[in-house]
């Protein structure tokens, strides 16, 4: 966000009137929140015009007045939308609202404030500012899975096929198409608890007051309906002192990073030259100033470190929680720093990695170099076990020709088959058929497997995730 430039003005503040002398400078800079909420105003207007129309619904103020508060609103929109900024004594986006109010529409701009307390109003605008960032960061993820899915389709078109690993250590062979939807479904677990984070976010704090609740017969149901909100808070203490709703959204995008950093460490390793199964583009590339060989994938390795970032906010708002007392307390002001830079730098990331991701070209030669009769070992314990040898019994016979391969510097189906015959009597001369990398992969048709009618379904499935 861009660093707000605060103009000097004279002093309007929402409180003050039991003490005797101003503030100590020094307090003034570490309370002032405006750096980081005024982004909150769209949705501070928006819950002051619905808390307009409920004075009226509880005749604290006319309708004349109702109406005039909701027209200054209006304009304090307009305004800001404009680029009006914030002066030196704005300590809040709220004070700044209700200044601009005064401008607007006079003394009846004090009416607004009767019944409620900045903690039920800027518990319901983080709210409200949660709710939409969670529709937003799930179109964001859904653009990345359809770069995925497009992959994915056109790999599994062209049948290639790859190694997958474990412990980094080749182990069987699979669809590379499995391989990229196997980046689709944690992307799509994040989606489901980006769904739950706006639900948690979705329950209504406005008309708690400080913290023992409304004096005036506000109906919270018509704020409900009004906000678009799908609960009403049922404890006025909890409502204004609950970040839960930001804990788990800075969870949910917690884990979200973690998944674009595991994509990210898979593209940046396969695009080395040493495996050579990706080659990046130019666009979400960067070059060297003194090595001019270098294409670096500057966008991914930017993608990796945000995890690390998003960890940190969610772990700063974690601790703070854990020592308040109940009710609203100033460290709570916080947690619109740490959210922001939390959704801030995911809406940053995604774009980022989908860039990159759709202009890789997948190297099928290279995948394939890649593949060795080695790696279908299980093949050829699952042969024996068709054979009517035990798993057990088939496991250690095949290390055993894993073993003479690796001592004699060859590859398992270089083997001559009395090898074969001399590690296990039920080895017959069709034991070669077992060591085809596209054999071992047709062979592993169940639900979710690399098959490729599993693999078909699983893309089928995938775009009913994204419909």
């Amino acid at each position: 966000m861009t660093a707000l430039k605060l103009v000097d003005a004279p002093s309007h503040k929402l409180w003050g009137g039991r003490f005797a002398g101003d503030t100590a400078p020094a307090l003034d800079a570490v309370n002032r929140s405006i750096g980081v909420d005024f982004r909150l105003w769209p949705f501070d207007v928006r819950l002051s015009k619905a808390w307009a129309i409920a004075l009226w619904s509880a005749g604290v103020v006319s309708v004349e007045e109702s109406l005039a508060l909701e027209h200054g609103l209006d304009a304090v929109a307009n305004r800001l939308r404009a680029g009006e900024q914030p002066v030196a004594s704005d300590e809040d986006v709220h004070t700044l609202i209700d200044r601009l109010l005064h401008d607007e529409v006079g003394d009846v701009a004090s009416k607004l404030h009767t019944g409620r307390s900045r903690n039920d109003q800027v518990a319901t605008a983080t709210r409200l500012w949660s709710m939409d960032a969670c529709a937003t960061l799930d179109t964001a993820v859904r653009d990345l899975q359809r770069v995925m899915l497009a992959h994915a389709e056109s790999l599994a078109a062209a049948n290639v096929l790859m190694p997958a690993y474990t412990h980094m250590q080749r182990a069987q062979p699979v669809s590379a198409a499995h391989w990229m939807l196997s980046h689709f479904w944690p992307l799509d677990r994040d989606r489901a608890r980006l769904g739950a984070a706006g639900r948690a976010a979705a329950v209504l704090p406005l008309g708690s007051g400080a913290v023992a609740g409304c004096a005036f017969p506000i109906s919270r149901v018509l704020l409900q309906g009004s906000l678009g909100f799908a609960q009403l808070s049922p404890n006025s203490i909890d409502a204004v002192s609950d970040r839960d709703f930001v804990a788990e959204l800075l969870f949910t995008l917690s884990m979200l990073a973690i998944h674009l950093s595991r994509l990210a460490e898979d593209l940046i390793i396969y695009g080395t030259s040493e495996f050579g199964f990706v080659q990046f583009g130019d666009s979400f590339t960067t070059g060297s100033s003194m090595m001019p060989q270098k294409r670096n994938p500057d966008a991914l390795e930017l993608a990796r470190g945000s995890g690390g970032r998003l960890l940190g906010d969610l772990t700063s708002l974690l601790a703070t929680l854990k020592g308040l007392p109940s009710g609203y307390n100033k460290d709570l002001q916080d947690d619109k720093r740490a959210l922001f830079d939390a959704v801030d730098t995911m809406l940053l990331v995604l774009p980022g990695v989908a860039g990159a991701l759709a202009e890789c070209t997948f190297r099928a030669d290279r995948m394939k170099s890649a593949l060795a009769s080695s790696m279908m070992a299980t093949d050829l314990a699952d042969y024996l076990v068709g054979k009517g040898a035990t798993f057990r019994e088939a496991h250690g016979a095949v290390g055993a020709l894993v073993r003479q391969s690796e001592e004699a510097g060859v590859e398992l189906h270089a083997l001559p088959l009395k090898a074969f015959k001399a590690a296990h009597a039920r080895f017959g001369a069709d034991v070669f058929d077992a060591l085809s990398a596209v054999a071992s992969v047709e062979r592993r048709e169940t639900e979710g497997g690399t098959g490729t009618a599993a693999v078909r379904a699983q893309i089928a499935a995938a775009k009913v995730a994204l419909s």
